[in-house]
């Protein structure tokens, strides 16, 4: 028995076509958004007029009359009492501090020099060893 193909095997080209036809679309579609847009002519309006206000007039200030300055009356200086004279103590003498005996520090016996280490001096023609594994002659 023969197998059928039935609107399964319709469908995929059917999806490729629409799909395609769609991409074109939006492609010419969106063509006028490369080219420079003409804005619409918006009307000029005309400017509103203020109405103008009446000048008010302020009525002038009131005058203040000047108050002449109060003489101060003249207080006499008031003499303050002096001081009684203390007399001046005389300052009391310390004996004087019995002068204290240090004693002697002890002498140290004198330190025996050191002798610092001597290092071996390196001979200046010593062989390097090669990093390379040596050549062998003989073939296994």
């Amino acid at each position: 028995m023969a197998h059928l193909h039935g609107p399964s095997s319709i469908l995929l080209p059917l999806l490729v076509i629409t799909l395609s036809l769609m991409s074109g679309k939006e492609v010419v579609a969106s063509r006028h958004l490369l080219e420079e847009p003409t804005l619409p002519k918006v009307p000029e309006l005309p400017k509103p007029e203020l109405p103008t206000l009446p000048k008010v007039e302020l009525p002038p200030l009131p005058h203040i009359p000047t108050i002449p300055e109060p003489k101060l009356p003249t207080l006499p200086k008031p003499e303050l009492p002096t001081f009684p004279q203390v007399p001046a103590l005389e300052k009391p003498e310390l004996p004087p501090l019995p002068k204290l005996e240090t004693p002697k520090l002890p002498e140290l016996p004198p330190l025996p020099k050191l002798t610092l280490p001597t290092f071996p001096t390196l001979l200046k023609d010593i062989p390097f060893p090669s990093l390379s594994p040596p050549h062998s002659t003989t073939t296994p």
